[in-house]
Formats: structure tokens, sequence, C-alpha cells
């Protein structure tokens, strides 16, 4: 799978070895990663990336994929589905280094796997963020999603996409 571009980012999908390299936080020879990357949300999405890809096999596109920065060529994210899609619908999730917060990074990345969703025929992209995290609901309206609804301390979004499929 190629890696994938917006303007500003550079969506790489990872393979077991930079997964485990991103889990125990061991960037290797060729790794730029911003200083505050991987924290500890990228450390569990790698660890869960590594355990689906044992227990599956290769998980692309619906795989996890590191947020590197173009304009400086640094690491400072994640970002991937939380499966394979069912249904119609698949769920995704994504994290940026706090270095990398406040810039639209996570909005831009968000849109890229609505638009690999969506060229997969699938109908639907759910998503979750804890009620506390403004910033996070405020990125999933911002890339189209509607909260549906709220357990607890979690709220639920989801965004119907128009496939042409």
């Amino acid at each position: 799978m190629p890696d994938l571009f917006t303007p500003r980012l550079q969506l790489h999908p990872i393979d077991v070895a930079e997964g485990e390299r991103i889990h125990t936080r061991t960037a290797g020879p060729n790794d730029t990663w911003a200083d505050d990357f991987p924290f500890d949300g990228d450390v569990a999405a790698a660890g869960a990336f590594l355990r689906t890809t044992t227990a599956l096999g290769q998980q692309q596109p619906f795989g996890y994929y590191r947020i590197t920065r173009r304009s400086d060529g640094k690491a400072v994210g994640g970002i991937g589905f939380k499966g394979q899609p069912q249904h119609g619908s698949v769920e995704i999730g994504y994290g940026l280094a706090g270095s990398a917060r406040g810039h639209g990074y996570a909005a831009e990345a968000v849109t890229v796997l609505l638009t690999i969703a969506a060229g997969h025929g699938l109908s639907r992209v759910l998503a979750d963020t804890d009620r506390a995290n403004v910033a996070s609901q405020r990125t999933l309206t911002r890339a189209g999603f509607h909260r549906v609804r709220a357990e607890g301390e979690v709220l639920f979004y989801e965004v119907q996409l128009a496939t042409g499929r």
C-alpha cells in the first residue's frame, strides 16, 4: 500500500517492524520522530495493530498509518481503522503528539480515511471520544461526523458516506 498525502501530511501504512518500534518507543536509524512521539495513544494503537496482524494477517488498507508532517518530515501521530469493515461500516481512531495539536492535522488525516472507506464501498464510519476531549469532538465535527449517542463519559459519532457504488 503506498503512502497517502495531503498538502501538509503524509500517512504511511506501518508494517510489523515499524509497529514494534512505535510500541517499544525505540526509533530506528531511518525514523524521524517529533520529540513527543510516540505518546501513550500511539503505543496502545501500535500494540493493537501488532496483535491484530498476528491474529489476522495483513490489514491494509484498513490498518494503521503513521502521520508525518511534510514540512519537517517528523512523525507526529497515528490514525487507523479499528478493524476490518463489517456490514458497510468501519470504526476509526487517531491521536497526535501534543506538539502537533491545534493545527487541524487530525481532521486532515481523518478526511483521508473517509476517502479510503468511501472508495471501498463503505457507507458509514464510526468514531468515539471521551466527553472531556473537546478538541477531538471538534475534529470529528470538522470532518463531517455527527454525535449519535453518549454512554457515560464516551461520546459516539458517525458519518454517512456517499460511496457511488
